[in-house]
């Protein structure tokens, strides 16, 4: 059976419904308005009526009637769907981050615990979760129609993306982006469940080590510790509560330290801490975007763990 509207089935979906019945609703007016006028004066002017043709018409009061009533329209559906867009791309503190890894011609979903999936997403309903997506090497496109959520997943980019599933199910997601020779069968299942079913699906996926955890054996493996360890001669910023902060940069100004932060510097560098040499390597080529993703994860961790590595 064919659907007006893919199923409604998150917390943003509702809004996005409405705004779509909004524009509709306009659209429809101004195209009856329109119309209307086209039809009474094909009928009031044709060739056998008696109205009169000449002399000027005095019409400017009616014209800008309805040229303001549709622009102030149009102007209240501009700033719904800013308050709308600026919601989807907001995600609430408390949100579950889970990491989704899009390559040609797959999706590869990472759970905080380790558990890890490939072109499949189980989330629980009720509970916002925080996708941070990545591409490995071409452009993507995240896109689930029953969430009306859908980014683009830019390669050296992290996107976030957020959604509370409502309803328990099953809901197809896709690539949206024409990314390649098999882009069509770049698709997956998103699997909504109840909050016990989710704990239990995830304890049934076997012992693994957190993405935390495997991060801090990359932490070591790839040198990171002989620096940034308070125990290190070289001078080096200190990762423990630097997750979410401010960074003072040489030259002025600050950022976040947000994963899109750490990445950057992992792979290249990119922002100069204030009081530090340029000194750390570029790994970029020689780390996997799977890797950043589990070191990310464990410098995250650092944020609650007094005198861990900083």
């Amino acid at each position: 059976m064919t659907r007006f509207l893919p199923y409604t089935a998150s917390t943003l979906s509702h809004e996005v419904n409405w705004l779509y019945l909004g524009l509709l609703i306009i659209a429809f007016c101004v195209l009856l308005l329109v119309v209307g006028m086209m039809a009474t004066f094909c009928v009031r002017y044709r060739r056998a009526s008696a109205t009169v043709r000449g002399g000027p018409v005095k019409s400017f009061r009616f014209e800008i009637a309805w040229t303001s009533a549709t622009f102030l329209g149009f102007i209240g559906l501009f700033f719904w769907g800013a308050f709308v867009y600026l919601d989807a791309r907001t995600p609430p503190r408390d949100a579950v981050p889970i990491y989704v890894l899009g390559k040609q011609w797959m999706w590869k979903v990472e759970h905080p615990g380790g558990q890890s999936e490939i072109n499949t997403l189980h989330v629980p309903i009720g509970r916002p979760i925080r996708l941070v997506l990545a591409s490995q090497d071409v452009i993507h496109d995240f896109f689930v129609p029953a969430f009306r959520v859908k980014y683009d997943v830019v390669p050296g980019r992290y996107e976030d993306l957020w959604f509370e599933a409502i309803t328990v199910g099953r809901y197809p997601f896709f690539c949206s982006q024409l990314c390649g020779t098999f882009h069509a069968d770049m698709r997956g299942w998103v699997v909504t469940m109840e909050p016990a079913d989710f704990a239990k699906w995830l304890a049934a996926q076997g012992p693994s080590e957190s993405l935390a955890l495997q991060g801090k054996a990359l932490f070591h493996q790839y040198g990171c510790s002989g620096c940034h360890e308070p125990r290190s001669t070289i001078h080096a910023p200190l990762l423990a509560g630097l997750y979410g902060r401010p960074v003072a940069l040489q030259g002025g100004g600050f950022i976040i330290a947000d994963e899109a932060y750490i990445r950057d510097q992992i792979l290249m560098n990119k922002h100069i801490p204030a009081g530090y040499p340029p000194k750390m390597p570029h790994f970029a080529g020689h780390i996997s975007e799977e890797d950043v993703l589990k070191l990310i994860a464990y410098i995250k961790s650092l944020a609650s763990a007094p005198g861990s590595a900083r």
